[in-house]
C-alpha cells in the first residue's frame, strides 16, 4: 500500500504496475486485482502532471476529489454569469448551443430557461387591424330601402344608415393607429427663403414645387419629405400665412383625440350648432371654427361672440394674413391640412360652414372608418362619377375660369387619366362630394391630403377635379384607397342650410290675413214659416236649422227691458 501511495505521488504509473504484479505472483495472489489496475490506468497521467505543475498549492489544502469539485463549481459559476449576460441582451439566437465545457446538468438548465421564454405570449400588434360586428348584429344585415315611388322628387335626399349606439361606438374606438402601407415617416418641406423654380402654379404659402418634385412625391417610400403648405415656418400657423394666435395654437395642440372643423370666410354662412351630440362628445371632442376678420366682426356685432371666444360648442379661431384672396381656396387649408393644424389629433371630421352636424362624431367615425378599416372617407357625388363630366359642369356653372379648368384636364389626360367606367371597380366613382372629409391622421392618409392640396395650389381650387388623379397614383404604389360612401349616407348626418346672403335676400313670407270683423250681436230675424207645396203631393217641412218664431219683448241690445 505504501508503494502504491508513493507511486501515485510520483505520478509514475509504469514503475508501479510491474512491481505490484511481480509481488502478487510471488505471493501466490490471484489476478482479481487486474480490473482495478486497469481502472487506474484509464486516468490520464498527463492531467495530474499538469495539475502538479499549474496548481501545486491547491493540493496542499484538500484531496483530488475536493479540488475537482472546486474547479467544477468555478466553471459552473462562470457559465452561469455568461448565460445571465446573454439573457440580458446578448446576441445568442439559439439557447441550446452551449460550450462543450458545460456539464450536462447545466446544459439542461439553460435549455429549460429558453424553453420557458419561447412559450411566452406573442407581443401585441402595433396597429389597429379592424374588427367585425358579431354574427346576428342588425347592422350586418342592414340594406338600403328601395327609392321612394314619388318620381316628381328626383333630387338628392338622405337615406337610412345603421349607426351603433353612441356608447358602443365610443367603446370600439381603436387603441392603436391603423396600418400605413409602405410609408412610415412623413416630414414636410420648409423653405425660407422660397425657391421659385416651379414651371407653373404654386404660391408663397404652399411653395413652388417643380414638376420633377411633384413626380417624386408620388413615388411612395418608407420615409418621405413633401411640400404640404406652411412652407415658411416650422409650426403651421406661426409666421407662415394663415397665421393663428398663440393662445389658439396652444388649444389646438391640446386636441389629442377627435376634432371637428369648419370655416366661414367673408361672413358667407351662419354658424350651425351641432345637434344630437352626446355629453361625452361635448367633453372630449374639439370643435373649431376658423373665421376671417369680416366674419369675426359680424359675430361680434350680432352679439354672438363674447370673451369666451366660443359660439355654442364652436371655438372661434381668427385667421390672420390669409394666403389667398379667394375664400374658397383659403378654405381648403383646414379642410385638407388638418393634420398640420392639429398635429396631436388622431381623427378629424371636416364639414362645410353651411352644414349642420346632426349625428354624434363617434358614430360617424365608427360607421365610415373603424368598421371599414379605412383611414380616409368621403362621399361620392350623387349624380356625377366622371371627372370630365364634372369639369364641364363646373364650367357651365361658372365655378372657375374655363381656360384654367381645360388646362388642368388636358394635363391629367396626358398623364393617363381616363373617363370613369365599370372597369375601375371596386372604385365606385372618380368624383367626390367634398363638403365632408373623415380621416385618421396616419402617414399614408396625411400624404394623400398633402398631395391633394398641392394639386389645388398648383391648378384650380376645384378639388373634385384633382381628387381621382392623386388617389390613383398612391393606390398604384401602395394598394391604399379611399372609402367612398353614398352621398345619401352623408346627407343622413349633415343637413345643408342656405348661405347667409341667400337667407337675407329671401322675401319674407306674406303676413297672415286678419280674420273678418264679427257682426254685432242683433236679435235673430223673424223667419216666416214656409207654406207646404201642394204641387206634386209632397209636403215639405221646415228647413234644417230654421228656428220657430217666438215673441221677444222689446229691449236694448243686452236683452234688458226698456223702462
Amino acid at each position: 500500500m505504501n508503494g502504491g501511495s508513493l507511486g501515485i505521488r510520483s505520478g509514475s504509473y509504469g514503475s508501479l504496475d510491474k512491481p505490484q504484479q511481480l509481488q502478487q505472483q510471488q505471493n501466490g495472489g490471484s489476478h482479481h486485482l487486474l480490473p482495478i489496475q486497469s481502472t487506474i490506468r484509464t486516468k490520464p497521467a498527463k492531467m495530474f502532471k499538469e495539475k502538479d505543475r499549474c496548481f501545486p498549492w491547491l493540493f496542499k489544502f484538500g484531496s483530488q476529489r475536493k479540488v475537482g469539485m472546486l474547479m467544477l463549481c468555478v466553471i459552473s459559476a462562470a457559465v452561469f454569469i455568461w448565460v445571465l449576460y446573454l439573457g440580458k441582451g446578448g446576441d445568442v439566437q439559439d439557447g441550446d448551443q452551449v460550450p462543450n465545457l458545460i456539464s450536462p446538468n447545466i446544459s439542461v438548465n439553460v435549455h429549460k430557461q429558453n424553453t420557458t421564454a419561447l412559450v411566452l405570449p406573442p407581443p401585441s400588434p402595433s396597429y389597429f387591424l379592424g374588427y367585425s360586428l358579431p354574427p346576428g348584429h342588425p347592422c350586418n344585415t342592414f340594406t338600403l330601402p328601395p327609392p321612394p315611388a314619388d318620381k316628381k322628387r328626383t333630387g338628392p335626399r338622405p337615406c337610412p344608415v345603421c349607426y351603433l349606439p353612441v356608447e358602443e361606438a365610443i367603446a370600439l374606438m381603436p387603441k392603436l393607429p391603423s396600418y400605413s402601407p409602405v410609408l412610415k415617416n412623413l416630414t414636410y418641406i420648409y423653405e425660407n427663403p422660397l425657391t421659385k423654380n416651379g414651371e407653373f402654379g404654386g404660391s408663397d404659402f404652399g411653395g413652388y414645387p417643380t414638376l420633377a418634385q411633384r413626380t417624386d412625391s408620388f413615388d411612395i417610400r418608407e420615409s418621405m419629405s413633401v411640400h404640404c403648405g406652411f412652407v415658411r415656418g416650422t409650426r403651421a400657423g406661426r409666421n407662415t400665412g394663415y397665421d393663428i394666435d398663440e393662445v389658439d395654437l396652444d388649444a389646438m395642440d391640446q386636441c389629442r383625440g377627435v376634432v371637428v372643423m369648419s370655416a366661414i370666410f367673408a361672413a358667407f354662412d351662419n354658424i350651425q350648432q351641432p345637434s344630437n351630440i352626446s355629453e361625452y362628445s361635448k367633453r372630449t371632442v374639439c370643435f373649431f371654427m376658423f373665421v376671417d376678420d369680416e366674419t369675426e366682426a359680424y359675430l361680434q356685432n350680432s352679439g354672438q361672440l363674447g370673451e369666451s371666444r366660443k359660439v355654442g360648442v364652436w371655438r372661434i379661431v381668427l385667421i390672420h394674413n390669409p394666403p389667398y384672396t379667394d375664400g374658397r381656396r383659403t378654405g381648403k387649408i383646414p379642410k385638407l391640412l388638418a393634420h398640420r393644424l392639429f398635429p396631436n389629433a388622431r381623427y378629424s371630421i371636416w364639414i362645410d360652414g353651411k352644414l349642420e352636424l346632426v349625428v354624434d362624431p363617434y358614430q360617424i367615425l365608427e360607421r365610415h372608418l373603424w368598421r371599414k378599416n379605412a383611414t380616409f372617407a368621403i362621399s361620392r357625388h350623387y349624380k356625377r362619377f366622371d371627372v370630365f363630366i364634372e369639369a364641364e359642369a363646373n364650367k357651365a356653372a361658372g365655378k372657375y375660369d374655363n381656360a384654367s379648368i381645360d388646362f388642368q384636364i388636358e394635363f391629367y389626360k396626358k398623364e393617363g387619366l381616363t373617363p370613369y367606367t365599370l372597369d375601375k371597380l371596386p372604385i365606385t366613382s372618380d368624383v367626390p362630394e367634398g363638403c365632408v372629409v373623415i380621416r385618421e391622421h396616419v402617414p399614408i392618409s396625411n400624404l394623400f391630403a398633402c398631395l391633394w392640396y398641392n394639386e389645388v395650389d398648383r391648378f384650380t381650387s376645384r378639388d373634385q377635379i384633382s381628387f381621382a388623379t392623386v388617389r390613383d397614383k398612391i393606390r398604384a404604389k401602395t394598394n391604399w384607397t379611399v372609402n367612398m360612401f353614398l352621398d345619401c349616407e352623408r346627407r343622413n348626418f349633415v343637413v345643408q342650410k342656405y348661405h347667409r346672403e341667400v337667407l337675407e335676400h329671401m322675401s319674407p313670407p306674406p303676413p297672415l290675413p286678419l280674420p273678418p270683423a264679427l257682426p254685432e250681436m242683433l236679435p235673430p230675424p223673424t223667419i216666416p214659416q214656409e207654406t207646404p207645396m201642394r204641387r206634386g203631393g209632397v209636403r215639405r217641412g221646415r228647413r234644417v236649422g230654421a228656428r220657430r218664431h217666438r215673441k221677444v219683448v222689446a229691449g236694448d241690445r243686452e236683452g234688458e227691458p226698456i223702462s
